[in-house]
């Protein structure tokens, strides 16, 4: 199959740079090659639905740019497609006095980065938009929303078919060579030759980056995010969506409740290593996925510095009690009986040789090929603008 660009991954990502592609150029030939039945059927397809503003990320990072030109860009997408949202809004809270500080400098950053309407809430602000909430002070972002992100995928999908781009599920890379000038996938179908691909993988990004370029610098860390539904007369306890204050030196932001488009409240997650890297079970587990993983220098180091933030996930993983006391923080009325087991998500986290857990995006551009490496949350958010930026870099 000889194609003009090839992108590896259906999720989000993949869809929106093979979307922009199809546009830019209308006369090439643009094919996603999918190893599922389905696009959208891991990151995408499992995590919470969260339109993000973008109030945390640090002003001039590809998140921060990312996030708030895909957010425009998402609304205007689904706002001509028909695609239901609600901008419900988030309050994120200090719930003791030591985060304060914390939560002004969030405050600082959300207005740097462009946000309009942000309300600081003393307590007796917060106890008036969120009667049942604990916190001495919060942030009300109005801008927040809450989506089906499978819903944006299937009209991108539709989108690039009407396009002439072309979707091909079930087809599963297995090695990736460099000619002079083309790249040469195989698949476990056919061989693709390409003269430009793109790698948005998700969860084997670096599997396939490796499969190029031989070995790199990054390793994809498996997390597994375990939720809770709210059982429907706890519901009322939750008006908004609502985040603790995070901690900046883990790229996770805590335990929170986040209401969801078709009705519902979630509850989590909590960030626990996978076993597997699309392990959404507890007893899931890879050999290969496992000792790659544990034997990564940087993720040792890892393990070194944060093993007791690290136990204490584990623990709320295995303990309803210990789950329900960190959402208690937030909510004190939040009872065990008011929550029932939901499915979990897994979250690709890119860790480098030295123990950095990276924060922003991650391109890599060499031979012919753009390996998105680290897309994080906000990714499904930032999707439209992260695959304009790609297709603009693609020259043919």
């Amino acid at each position: 199959m000889n194609v003009d660009i090839a992108v590896v991954g259906g999720g989000i990502v993949g869809l929106a740079t093979a979307y922009h592609l199809t546009l830019k150029y209308p006369d090439k030939k643009v094919v996603v090659l999918e190893k599922e039945s389905e696009v959208a059927h891991h990151q995408t397809g499992n995590n919470s639905g969260v339109i993000h503003s973008g109030l945390y990320y640090k002003p001039g990072s590809l998140k921060a740019k990312n996030c708030i030109d895909g957010y425009k860009m998402l609304l205007a997408f689904c706002d001509e497609n028909n695609i239901p949202y609600e901008l419900c809004g988030k309050v994120v809270v200090a719930t003791d006095m030591s985060e304060v500080g914390r939560l002004r400098e969030l405050f600082d950053r959300g207005r740097e980065n462009g946000l309009e309407g942000l309300e600081m809430l003393d307590q007796a602000r917060l106890k008036e938009i969120e009667p049942h909430l604990a916190g001495v002070q919060g942030i009300r972002v109005p801008q927040t929303g809450i989506i089906n992100y499978k819903q944006v995928c299937q009209k991108l999908v539709q989108k690039i078919e009407e396009n002439g781009g072309e979707i091909r599920l079930n087809t599963v890379v297995k090695s990736i060579e460099q000619m002079d000038d083309y790249i040469q996938i195989v698949t476990n179908k056919s061989f693709v030759e390409c003269k430009q691909m793109i790698n948005c993988a998700g969860l084997y990004s670096d599997e396939v980056a490796k499969m190029h370029l031989g070995d790199i610098d990054t390793r994809i860390i498996p997390f597994r995010g375990e939720y809770y539904e709210l059982t429907a007369e706890a519901e009322y306890l939750v008006k908004h969506l609502i985040y603790p204050v995070p901690d900046p030196a883990f790229p996770f932001l805590g335990v929170h409740f986040t209401r969801m488009v078709e009705g519902g409240i979630e509850a989590g997650p909590n960030a626990v290593f996978a076993f597997k890297k699309e392990g959404y079970k507890r007893t899931d587990f890879d050999f290969r996925d496992f000792f790659g993983s544990l034997l990564w220098p940087g993720f040792q180091k890892v393990m070194f510095k944060y093993w007791k933030t690290g136990l204490g996930e584990m623990y709320r993983s295995f303990s309803k009690k210990a789950f329900t006391k960190a959402l208690q923080k937030l909510i004190p009325e939040v009872r065990e009986e008011h929550l029932v087991a939901a499915p979990a998500g897994v979250r690709a986290q890119a860790c480098d040789r030295t123990g950095g857990l990276l924060d922003d995006f991650k391109l890599v551009t060499e031979k012919r090929a753009i390996h998105v490496i680290n897309a994080p949350s906000p990714a499904a958010t930032s999707s439209l603008s992260i695959g304009k930026t790609i297709a603009d870099m693609v020259e043919l």
